[in-house]
């Protein structure tokens, strides 16, 4: 098989999640112009990334979806569609669980965790239990590795909990700095980050 591109690599998941949801509709194979517009990839960059596992499709068939399950799967791993969580449901938070495209992302929000979880079940408009943070340990799915941050202090204390309680990434939206225990591992996201390094390529278009 072809080395694989970080780039590629974050497509898969999405690939594996937009399958899993054609064949529970009841789709048995699947054109990559067709696959283009569910994923929004232009359709030229899937049969690229295919083609890089191998001879998947036939000219004039296409794919097919159950066997595309299986190859993604195992890229990923088995267990890559587990329950995750997302912890602080304050204006960033609601915006994560209200992301119009997690139908094409690996994984799934089943539930968070909020210092306010009261007004949060009763006046914002989540689609997911929200317990208090209090309730960590005794709410945490069974099994779950990844936890999504999104509280504006405390960070460290909830991350060695999290520890404690198996999970093993974390998605970090908080600008806090913590030290992260032994075995896990953490992705920033930095909005702010991101548009700078935007600004300061579309001012290298124009010089």
């Amino acid at each position: 098989m072809a080395e694989i591109s970080k780039a590629t690599l974050k497509r898969f998941p999405v690939y594996l999640k937009a399958l899993r949801k054609l064949s529970q509709s009841g789709t048995k194979r699947i054109r990559s112009t067709e696959l283009s517009e569910y994923v929004d990839i232009k359709a030229t960059t899937i049969r690229h990334d295919f083609s890089l596992i191998g001879q998947l499709g036939k000219q004039g068939y296409g794919y097919d979806v159950d066997e595309l399950i299986n190859i993604f799967a195992k890229q990923l791993g088995e267990d890559y569609d587990g329950d995750m969580i997302l912890i602080g449901v304050g204006r960033l938070g609601k915006a994560i669980l209200n992301y119009n495209n997690w139908n094409h992302v690996a994984g799934e929000i089943v539930c968070a965790f909020d210092i306010q979880a009261d007004k949060r079940n009763k006046e914002d408009k989540v689609n997911v239990p929200v317990y208090h943070i209090s309730k960590l340990k005794d709410k945490i799915p069974a099994g779950c590795e990844i936890a999504i941050l999104c509280i504006p202090q405390g960070a460290q204390e909830i991350v060695n909990e999290l520890h404690d309680l198996g999970v093993k990434g974390i998605v970090n939206f908080t600008r806090e700095h913590f030290v992260l225990p032994e075995g896990m591992i953490k992705t920033d996201v930095d909005v702010v980050s991101v548009i700078e390094e935007l600004v300061f390529e579309v001012n290298s278009l124009n010089k």
